[in-house]
Protein backbone atom coordinates (compact mmCIF):
# COMPACT_ATOMS: atom_id res chain seq x y z
CA UNK A 1 0.00 0.00 0.00
CA UNK A 2 1.62 3.38 -0.79
CA UNK A 3 2.16 5.73 2.11
CA UNK A 4 -0.40 8.30 1.40
CA UNK A 5 -3.08 5.26 1.68
CA UNK A 6 -1.70 3.83 4.79
CA UNK A 7 -1.51 7.59 6.05
CA UNK A 8 -5.27 8.25 5.32
CA UNK A 9 -6.42 4.57 6.70
CA UNK A 10 -4.68 5.19 9.74
CA UNK A 11 -6.11 8.71 10.55
CA UNK A 12 -9.59 7.61 9.29
CA UNK A 13 -8.95 4.59 12.14
CA UNK A 14 -7.59 6.68 14.57
CA UNK A 15 -9.90 9.99 14.53
CA UNK A 16 -13.39 7.87 13.54
CA UNK A 17 -15.32 5.86 16.57
CA UNK A 18 -18.43 4.90 14.94
CA UNK A 19 -18.94 2.46 12.49
CA UNK A 20 -22.20 1.51 10.38
CA UNK A 21 -22.73 -2.20 11.14
CA UNK A 22 -24.24 -4.47 8.70
CA UNK A 23 -26.05 -7.63 9.74
CA UNK A 24 -28.41 -10.10 8.35
CA UNK A 25 -31.74 -9.49 10.31
CA UNK A 26 -34.29 -12.10 9.49
CA UNK A 27 -32.98 -12.42 5.95
CA UNK A 28 -32.73 -8.84 5.33
CA UNK A 29 -30.13 -6.50 5.65
CA UNK A 30 -29.89 -4.28 8.61
CA UNK A 31 -27.62 -1.79 9.49
CA UNK A 32 -26.96 0.10 12.96
CA UNK A 33 -24.57 2.34 14.60
CA UNK A 34 -21.85 0.69 16.60
CA UNK A 35 -18.41 2.25 18.02
CA UNK A 36 -15.74 0.44 17.81
CA UNK A 37 -11.73 0.12 18.60
CA UNK A 38 -8.99 -1.73 16.62
CA UNK A 39 -7.09 -4.53 18.18
CA UNK A 40 -3.50 -4.33 19.22
CA UNK A 41 -1.75 -4.81 15.85
CA UNK A 42 -4.52 -4.03 13.93
CA UNK A 43 -5.95 -7.82 13.51
CA UNK A 44 -9.77 -6.75 13.92
CA UNK A 45 -11.85 -4.69 15.18
CA UNK A 46 -13.70 -4.76 18.80
CA UNK A 47 -18.06 -3.76 19.70
CA UNK A 48 -19.50 -3.85 22.65
CA UNK A 49 -22.96 -4.21 22.41
CA UNK A 50 -26.40 -5.11 24.43
CA UNK A 51 -28.01 -8.48 23.95
CA UNK A 52 -31.33 -6.21 24.05
CA UNK A 53 -29.94 -4.70 20.13
CA UNK A 54 -31.20 -6.59 17.08
CA UNK A 55 -27.67 -6.45 15.60
CA UNK A 56 -26.37 -8.60 18.53
CA UNK A 57 -28.95 -11.14 18.27
CA UNK A 58 -28.24 -10.70 14.23
CA UNK A 59 -24.74 -11.38 14.75
CA UNK A 60 -24.91 -14.40 17.47
CA UNK A 61 -27.19 -16.39 14.55
CA UNK A 62 -24.98 -15.34 11.97
CA UNK A 63 -21.42 -14.11 12.00
CA UNK A 64 -21.22 -12.72 9.03
CA UNK A 65 -21.20 -8.86 9.11
CA UNK A 66 -19.84 -5.75 7.61
CA UNK A 67 -18.06 -2.84 8.87
CA UNK A 68 -18.41 1.03 7.36
CA UNK A 69 -16.34 3.73 8.64
CA UNK A 70 -16.17 7.05 6.69
CA UNK A 71 -14.60 10.34 7.46
CA UNK A 72 -16.77 13.55 8.48
CA UNK A 73 -17.24 15.73 5.68
CA UNK A 74 -15.74 18.83 4.84
CA UNK A 75 -16.51 21.71 3.20
CA UNK A 76 -13.48 21.48 0.72
CA UNK A 77 -14.52 17.37 -0.33
CA UNK A 78 -16.92 15.74 -2.23
CA UNK A 79 -18.94 13.36 -0.27
CA UNK A 80 -18.75 10.90 -3.04
CA UNK A 81 -14.20 11.61 -2.02
CA UNK A 82 -14.78 10.74 1.42
CA UNK A 83 -11.91 8.34 2.75
CA UNK A 84 -13.72 5.24 3.91
CA UNK A 85 -13.43 1.38 4.56
CA UNK A 86 -15.42 -1.28 4.47
CA UNK A 87 -14.81 -4.64 6.48
CA UNK A 88 -16.47 -7.85 5.72
CA UNK A 89 -15.60 -10.44 8.39
CA UNK A 90 -16.94 -12.58 10.89
CA UNK A 91 -18.21 -11.40 14.60
CA UNK A 92 -16.92 -13.38 17.25
CA UNK A 93 -18.51 -13.09 20.69
CA UNK A 94 -15.80 -13.15 23.66
CA UNK A 95 -17.76 -14.00 27.01
CA UNK A 96 -16.17 -13.44 30.34
CA UNK A 97 -12.37 -14.99 30.97
CA UNK A 98 -12.42 -16.79 27.62
CA UNK A 99 -9.30 -16.59 25.44
CA UNK A 100 -9.36 -12.66 23.91
CA UNK A 101 -11.95 -10.98 26.02
CA UNK A 102 -9.20 -9.17 28.60
CA UNK A 103 -7.24 -7.97 25.34
CA UNK A 104 -10.25 -6.76 23.42
CA UNK A 105 -11.69 -5.45 26.64
CA UNK A 106 -8.56 -3.35 27.18
CA UNK A 107 -9.05 -2.28 23.59
CA UNK A 108 -12.09 -0.74 24.05
CA UNK A 109 -12.00 1.13 27.14
CA UNK A 110 -8.57 2.46 26.31
CA UNK A 111 -10.64 4.68 23.39
CA UNK A 112 -14.04 4.17 25.45
CA UNK A 113 -12.83 4.84 28.88
CA UNK A 114 -16.10 6.53 29.91
CA UNK A 115 -17.97 2.99 28.77
CA UNK A 116 -16.12 0.64 31.86
CA UNK A 117 -19.50 1.03 33.68
CA UNK A 118 -21.10 -0.81 31.25
CA UNK A 119 -18.76 -3.83 31.43
CA UNK A 120 -21.25 -4.68 34.65
CA UNK A 121 -24.08 -4.69 32.82
CA UNK A 122 -25.05 -8.78 32.53
CA UNK A 123 -26.77 -7.94 28.93
CA UNK A 124 -22.94 -6.32 27.36
CA UNK A 125 -20.70 -8.67 25.43
CA UNK A 126 -17.75 -8.09 23.39
CA UNK A 127 -17.63 -8.73 20.42
CA UNK A 128 -14.35 -8.64 17.66
CA UNK A 129 -14.62 -8.67 13.94
CA UNK A 130 -11.96 -10.17 12.07
CA UNK A 131 -11.57 -9.08 8.51
CA UNK A 132 -12.33 -11.78 5.56
CA UNK A 133 -11.91 -8.66 2.96
CA UNK A 134 -11.21 -5.09 3.09
CA UNK A 135 -12.03 -2.28 0.83
CA UNK A 136 -10.41 1.10 1.27
CA UNK A 137 -11.06 4.26 -1.06
CA UNK A 138 -9.13 7.30 -0.08
CA UNK A 139 -11.05 9.58 -2.47
CA UNK A 140 -12.01 9.99 -6.04
CA UNK A 141 -10.02 6.86 -8.36
CA UNK A 142 -8.15 6.11 -5.06
CA UNK A 143 -9.72 2.71 -4.16
CA UNK A 144 -8.04 -0.60 -3.21
CA UNK A 145 -9.07 -4.23 -1.90
CA UNK A 146 -6.56 -5.49 1.26
CA UNK A 147 -6.02 -8.07 2.88
CA UNK A 148 -6.25 -8.30 6.50
CA UNK A 149 -2.22 -8.81 6.73
CA UNK A 150 -2.23 -5.89 5.23
CA UNK A 151 -4.53 -3.49 7.38
CA UNK A 152 -3.14 -5.11 10.05
CA UNK A 153 0.65 -4.07 8.64
CA UNK A 154 -0.41 -0.41 7.91
CA UNK A 155 -2.12 0.21 11.58
CA UNK A 156 1.14 -1.38 13.16
CA UNK A 157 3.36 1.14 11.47
CA UNK A 158 1.49 4.05 13.03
Amino acid sequence: MNPAYAQTLRVLLQTQQVAALGTLHNGQPYVSMVPFAMLPGGSGFVIHVSQLAAHTRDMLLSPHVSLLVVAPPTPDVPVQALARITVQGRAVQYADATEGHAEAKAAYLSRFPQSAELFGFADFSLFAIWPDSIRFVGGFAQATTLLPETLAEVLGEG
